[in-house]
């Protein structure tokens, strides 16, 4: 079946690029191209590595990291959690920077810092990474002085480390949860046998509470050593030399240890008897079942090597469709259920193997696993099976050839930090693409096949039950697993049975529509039809990514007009339809039929709006047009046995959101904000037993059958002259009904049932939690006046920025209390009417420490109030400043950017039916918000736009522990008036009664971001 138009064009002549590539002449003991493709790549004299190398994607951006191979398992006993810690103080103070001097530089210059988004720290290194922009030659020098400072002058005072303990424990904390929790037992049970078991790189709460400054210290001079380092320089330079230049200018002068200590080569015992742990979890978000394989981590060093690597990728995306494909059959024994490979350690990788299933169901979800895995040994997988597979990691390829030049610098910058963290080879995309294209073809089913005598019980095998109550048992596993074997043993196991797969989507093409209007926007190269069928069409061509073309397509009208009663039911639709087929064939059948083609489609039902959206290769866009065109000429039928597994999916996550002890916050958040209407109200069991299943899928059928009422946004690398003729054909040749169906003019739909709170609110809601978790919502209502509505809502971004930066300095960077704060702008609730005004409210979010919770929530007030009263420093406002221009100057390289400002532009209050005066109205707003922001205007609009003062009206809601016992006669005795020696003791014998019936947790994960 082959869709693709006539090959005339230059998008046409690079696809072919591809399929013109020459093979090469593969000799599999040839060695792999130790030299990183691409990249100065040298060594300094005192030991220092560096790859530097010139790369567009974004502009006037650089990429850099300083990787080093000290991780959390060099850590003696009394230092676990140091390797961490020494992470988080060198973003505080260094010889050259003081008091968090180098977070004040990066959000100057409009580099975001933030959790999780500067440094990583592993078992085995710690990677420094930051993203900066090199418009100003000063920039990229400064930001290799902070590299260099954190290679060897990152300063360990006794006041820095007290300052950031707060900050490092609430990250502790925060990973204390369920998910955690799970992840962090899987780990011990991994490692067991080896020092990576006990060294999970968040370390122990003793050790966070109590190291001293010389313990840490001791660690960053033991391990720290430049031997051991590397620096990445990938970006808009315009030359390599230059920049290789300022390495050796901050880096070149700083003496080598004469004699380092040796990284130890640590080992993970292999183990021939499978491992067992039934895991019961009171908070996990459902019932799963983990099968590991442990094996060595070979280096990839020859092309055969190459070839095993491809292989391994064949079997796993051949096992995934098939577990696919079983969850979508009658009484599933699972939900979702995939396999993955990767490296865990330095010397270790595992395929593991995951699955998601309903409760009571794990040993039913593991013989299913097991089964297929033994069935590929016995009968192997098919060619077809096969000739599907080659096709996806064809066109994988041969989107990352077709964007070679395009890659984005982080993604460069990582493959660097691979090859010196695990000698991982950078041979480059064109190189890859041909040995891919070479292997690929040559590898046989069988070959592929051979690949799951890799995934026996006795090889290395962890076998894993994820339950919130306990029903598995260890013995049970041991039951299904000789079961298993016998039946392997036997060959009593059938081959596997697929199903038909049509040939084309379309069955009979529809005939093409017409252009009844066409208007061009020159200032934003766009082109705007009216089809005949009544659908708006906008398209924009770009060349910011050879192989990516997204669209949406959205109608006025969703969930807000329907009647209470249908609620329920209707908002299941989506749900529903997408489990059945919306396309005109059953999920498990779509995905064969894509096979080979880079293409996305799906769908949302919202509360004013429907959406389609799509993602796909320049070469797919007919497929990709055909599932939309399929999307609304089918008619979504509701089968029983479909219906059964939905539910089933849906009451399995109504009850993981009962256990998660956050459910509770997030819902008496939304009521305290919103009120507590049907639309706002969480959804229950019993709702989901009132779903009426036929009345939901006729609902969908609806929501996408009149092109009249929709607007569709297309993007990307676009031919007019090919994708104008398939636009035509399959979204002009979409029926239009004979009477309109759900048309509604959106300034008289109905909006949502909000009550807003007007006075103020201070709420603790106590939950059941395994360990204790804290987490604060403080929200101010907003309303935003019609008359000058773009430049508020440009206004509010800008302010929910400073706030962010302002509550991170105070509540992290002064008090040290927290580990991060995010702050969020909701104005969703509102109806896309051009009148009235617009309300909603701007919130600012933390975990911390429950014992001073609400001294926190009273600093953060006392910061707004003054912002409010004095306004922020002018440097606060160039920062703000200058991280949303970063932002908007990344966002113009970026299809999803454009996309997103069309769609806004169309929806906004202003637009009248056109669409580039509406943009250029946004694009002007943003432009005199920039030029008006100084200190007195922001303190005005932090006057006008939150409640004033802002002590006078606020909800304030924490998440805390449910109070116990213990706690509460603890509670009643300080309250007494005895005297403090008398509570102490009554204290400590309550405790003394209470401390056999806790548990405590002191892991925490592999990776830790900060």
């Amino acid at each position: 079946m082959d869709l693709l138009p006539a090959e005339t064009t230059s998008q046409i002549a690079k696809k072919h690029g591809f399929r013109s590539l020459k093979l090469v002449n593969v000799d599999l003991d040839q060695v792999l191209e130790d030299q990183p493709f691409g990249a100065d790549y040298g060594r300094l004299d005192n030991g220092l590595f560096y790859y530097v190398r010139r790369n567009s994607k974004p502009r006037m951006r650089a990429a850099l990291a300083l990787a080093v191979k000290a991780g959390s398992v060099l850590e003696e006993e009394e230092e676990r959690g140091v390797a961490h810690i020494v992470e988080h103080l060198a973003f505080s103070a260094t010889t050259k920077y003081t008091n968090h001097d180098i977070v004040k530089f990066l959000e100057s210059i409009g580099a975001e810092f933030g959790a999780c988004q500067n440094a990583v720290t592993s078992a085995d290194e710690t990677v420094y990474e930051l993203f900066v922009p090199v418009d100003k030659p000063e920039l990229l020098s400064q930001a290799i002085s902070v590299l260099a400072e954190f290679s060897t002058e990152v300063r360990v005072s006794k006041e820095d480390l007290e300052k950031e303990r707060g900050a490092v424990m609430e990250e502790y904390r925060g990973n204390r949860n369920a998910s955690g929790r799970m992840q962090d037992a899987h780990w011990i049970l991994m490692m067991e046998g080896s020092k990576y078991a006990d060294r999970l790189p968040i370390g122990l709460e003793k050790v966070i509470r109590t190291v001293s400054a010389e313990t840490v210290k001791h660690f960053y001079r033991k391990w720290y050593h430049l031997q051991n380092m590397a620096v990445i320089a990938v970006g808009d330079f315009s030359d390599t030399k230059s920049v290789v230049e300022l390495i050796k200018m901050h880096f070149g002068q700083k003496y080598p240890e004469p004699d380092p200590p040796l990284i130890p080569v640590l080992e993970v015992p292999p183990h021939k008897e499978p491992r067992f742990s039934c895991f019961v979890e009171s908070e996990a978000a459902g019932s799963a079942v983990m099968i590991s394989y442990k094996m060595p981590a070979d280096e990839l060093k020859k092309v055969k090597d190459y070839k095993s690597m491809l292989v391994e990728s064949m079997f796993l995306y051949a096992l995934n469709q098939r577990f696919f494909k079983l969850s979508r059959r009658k009484d599933p024994p699972y939900f979702s259920c995939s396999a993955a490979a990767d490296v865990l350690v330095c010397p270790l990788k595992a395929c593991i193997m995951t699955s998601a299933c309903k409760e009571k169901g794990t040993l039913r979800a593991l013989e299913s696993m097991l089964f297929e895995v033994a069935r590929v040994r016995l009968h192997g997988f098919s060619e077809r099976e096969i000739s599907i597979v080659r096709a996806l990691l064809m066109a994988e390829i041969e989107s990352a050839y077709l964007e070679r030049d395009q890659m984005q610098s982080t993604n460069l910058r990582d493959e660097y930090l691979q090859h010196f963290l695990r000698n991982e080879p950078v041979v480059g995309i064109e190189y890859e693409a041909q040995l891919q294209k070479t292997i690929l073809p040559q590898i046989s089913a069988l070959e592929v096949s051979k690949y799951s005598e890799k995934l026996r019980t006795s090889c290395s095998c962890v076998i894993k039950t994820i339950e919130p109550r306990a029903s598995a048992t260890v013995d049970d596993l041991k039951k299904v697993l000789l079961k298993i074997s016998v039946l392997e043993g036997e060959g009593s196991i059938s081959p596997w049975d697929d199903e038909k797969i049509p040939e084309e989507i379309v069955a009979t093409k529809p005939n093409p529509g017409s252009i009844l209007h066409q208007l061009d926007y020159p200032n934003i190269g766009a082109s705007e039809l009216i089809l005949s069928n009544g659908m708006r069409v906008c398209y924009k061509c770009t060349d910011l990514l050879d192989d990516q073309v997204l669209f949406t397509g959205f109608s006025y009208g969703g969930l807000s007009e329907i009647p209470e009663s249908d609620y329920f039911s209707c908002s299941m639709g989506s749900t529903i339809a997408g489990e059945i087929g919306v396309f005109g064939y059953r999920p498990s059948v779509l995905m064969d039929m894509l096979a080979g083609k880079r293409v996305e489609v799906g769908t949302k039902l919202g509360a004013y709006m429907r959406t389609f959206s799509g993602d796909c290769s320049p070469s797919d866009l007919e497929t990709a047009l055909q599932l939309v065109y399929q999307l609304f000429t089918t008619n979504v039928i509701p089968g029983e046995e479909d219906v059964k597994i939905v539910m089933q999916m849906a009451e399995e996550a109504v009850r993981a959101q009962e256990r998660d002890p956050y459910t509770a916050f997030a819902d008496r958040v939304k009521e305290l904000n919103y009120g507590s209407s049907y639309f706002f109200r969480p959804i229950r069991i019993k709702d989901l037993r009132k779903v009426d299943p036929l009345k939901a899928c006729e609902y969908f059928n609806s929501c996408f059958k009149d092109p009249s009422t929709f607007t569709f946004v297309i993007v990307g690398n676009l031919d007019p002259t090919i994708a104008l003729p398939l636009i035509l054909q399959y979204l002009g040749g979409i029926p239009k009904p004979p009477e309109p169906i759900l048309h509604f003019n959106r300034d008289d739909l109905k909006g949502l049932p909000f009550t807003f709170p007007t006075s103020i609110i201070r709420e603790v809601v106590r939950s059941p939690m395994v360990e204790a978790q804290c987490s604060v919502q403080l929200s101010f209502p907003v309303v935003l006046k019609n008359g000058t509505m773009v430049e508020e809502i440009h206004r509010i971004g800008f302010l929910s920025k400073l706030l962010e930066t302002k509550i991170m300095q105070v509540l992290r960077f002064k008090h040290g209390q927290i580990y991060s704060a995010g702050v969020s702008v909701f104005l969703g609730g509102n109806i896309p009417s051009r009148t009235g005004d617009i309300r909603g409210d701007i919130s600012i979010n933390f975990s911390c420490d429950p014992e001073i919770s609400w001294k926190l929530v009273d600093l953060a007030l006392d910061e707004i109030l003054r912002l409010q009263e004095e306004g922020p420093l002018d440097e606060d406002v160039s920062t703000v400043l200058e991280l949303e221009q970063r932002a908007h100057e990344n966002g113009l390289q970026e299809n999803f950017y454009w996309l997103e400002r069309i769609l806004r532009s169309y929806q906004s209050r202003i637009y009248n039916g056109d669409m580039g005066n509406a943009f250029e109205i946004q694009d002007e707003g943003r432009s005199n918000v920039r030029q008006s922001l100084t200190k007195s205007t922001v303190m005005l609009t932090l006057q006008r736009i939150l409640p004033y003062p802002c002590k006078k009206q606020y909800t304030a809601v924490i998440l805390m522990p449910q109070t116990s016992r213990f706690q509460l006669l603890r509670s009643f005795f300080k309250s007494t008036r005895t005297s403090y020696a008398r509570d102490a003791k009554i204290i400590a014998s309550v405790a003394c009664l209470t401390v056999l019936a806790l548990t405590f947790w002191r892991y925490s994960r592999s990776n830790l971001r900060s």
